[in-house]
């Protein structure tokens, strides 16, 4: 794990994996996760010949916490990767951005269109889906306190995800709990994100106008992934995505909503197939 000084005097963390030459990936996470979404998708993408770095945005994972909530927002996490970047000495990467993350990639984008060498959104428009947007907002930061165990984390994360994960088994519920929860001194289990983010996203709303970035990408090799039982990136939307920018590629995800975790058989399909047409 490396750490970044960043502004405000937050401290920014990721994981850096040592792949090779080719241009480097980046890959950031949704609203309440951290790096450790990428443990195993971030070796696969290693192993193809380029470095990785994925983040912990701030108020997540081991990043640190931000006493000024507002801070929470898409042109502030635009800001903090781009920092990143910066000190770790990497001019232009491909963006891997699950959700925010690839809300924060189109932002990047949009203000510094020369860093961002591709482009892969995961299971994320320039636009959201009601029903997805209500859905989120209501778990985010609605906590029931620690779980005893994390048997018990594994339950809570199930009943929120499930919709999203059917096919799940026991076992990845408590990998998914054990990336999504940080054990307390006291042996407990909370999630591992500032609960403030709930605030920030209900007074600052879930993201700018994304539209003019997006259609942006135009120049820029894009792939898409969409899981099939998505209810945040709707078939509707990705018509409109194709209205303003027809080239991307495009993969569906079977039997999983929101979001892919990119190492299910057709998701790596189509991202080891793009990154293999980029140097």
């Amino acid at each position: 794990m490396q750490e970044f000084n960043i502004a405000d005097n937050i401290v920014m963390r990721a994981k850096v994996y040592t792949g090779g030459a080719k241009t480097p990936v980046l890959c950031i996470p949704g609203l309440t996760r951290n790096a450790s979404d990428f443990d195993d998708l971030a070796p696969r993408i290693a192993a193809t010949g380029r470095d990785v770095v994925a983040i912990s945005l701030r108020g997540r994972g081991q990043s640190d916490r931000d006493p000024n909530y507002l801070n929470y927002h898409p042109e502030t996490y635009r800001d903090d990767v781009l920092s990143v970047l910066d000190a770790i000495g990497i001019e232009t990467a491909i963006f891997v951005g699950t959700s925010l993350g690839g809300i924060v990639t189109m932002a990047v984008h949009g203000s510094a269109p020369e860093r961002v060498k591709a482009a892969v959104l995961n299971d994320i428009g320039p636009e959201l889906a009601p029903e997805g947007i209500a859905r989120i907002a209501g778990y985010v930061g609605a906590g029931a306190g620690p779980a005893a165990s994390l048997e018990e984390a594994a339950a809570r994360i199930r009943a929120i995800n499930a919709v999203a994960f059917p096919d799940a088994s026991d076992a990845e519920w408590l990998v998914f709990a054990r990336r999504t929860f940080r054990q307390t001194a006291a042996g407990e289990w909370e999630l591992d994100y500032d609960p403030n983010i709930a605030r920030a996203l209900m007074e600052l709303g879930p993201e700018p106008d994304l539209w003019p970035a997006f259609e942006g990408l135009n120049s820029t090799p894009t792939l898409v992934l969409r899981g099939a039982l998505s209810d945040l990136l709707s078939s509707e939307i990705i018509k409109k995505m194709r209205a303003v920018y027809p080239g991307f590629d495009y993969a569906e995800v079977p039997r999983i909503g929101h979001a892919p975790m990119m190492t299910e058989p057709v998701a790596w399909a189509a991202l080891e197939a793009f990154l293999m047409d980029i140097d």
